[in-house]
């Protein structure tokens, strides 16, 4: 799949480490280190623009890395990129640790997954079919 992109950071292109991978990674477009204290987010610039097909979007997720050595996430994870939006990708990460956090002008931040989806065409009805589950939820399947 081709996909169109306004590469604005100074970066390679995104790119996919091996062969098998779902995700490429998102670097940091700043000019100066963001320090991100802990329990705060900030919103950081990644340089890049693209253009989706009709049908796909761009999740962006976090680094299993920073997340397990540092506690810095994705807020919103994952985050959604539609097909129809054409600003700069920007990442919104939290600092769930008790430390600071120095984000590195080109440092990965983020993963992004390029996805397909559907688009749901809604029937109103009175209820619902009889399921095994039926209204259990928050942990009614045990641990």
């Amino acid at each position: 799949m081709k996909i169109k992109i306004v590469n604005k950071s100074g970066f390679e292109l995104p790119s996919y480490a091996t062969s098998l991978s779902a995700g490429v990674d998102l670097k940091a477009d700043i000019e100066e280190p963001v320090v991100i204290a802990p329990l705060k987010r900030v919103l950081v610039p990644t340089g890049l623009y693209i253009q989706l097909p009709a049908g796909y979007e761009a999740q962006v997720r976090p680094r299993s890395g920073l997340a397990a050595k540092h506690g810095v996430t994705v807020a919103n994870a994952p985050g959604t990129i539609d097909a129809d939006y054409r600003g700069e990708i920007k990442v919104i990460l939290v600092n769930l640790s008790d430390e600071e956090f120095v984000i590195n002008r080109g440092e990965r931040i983020a993963q992004m997954v390029i996805a397909r989806h559907e688009t749901a065409e809604w029937e109103s009805v009175g209820s619902l079919d009889e399921s095994v589950r039926g209204t259990g939820g928050f942990g009614s399947t045990g641990r």
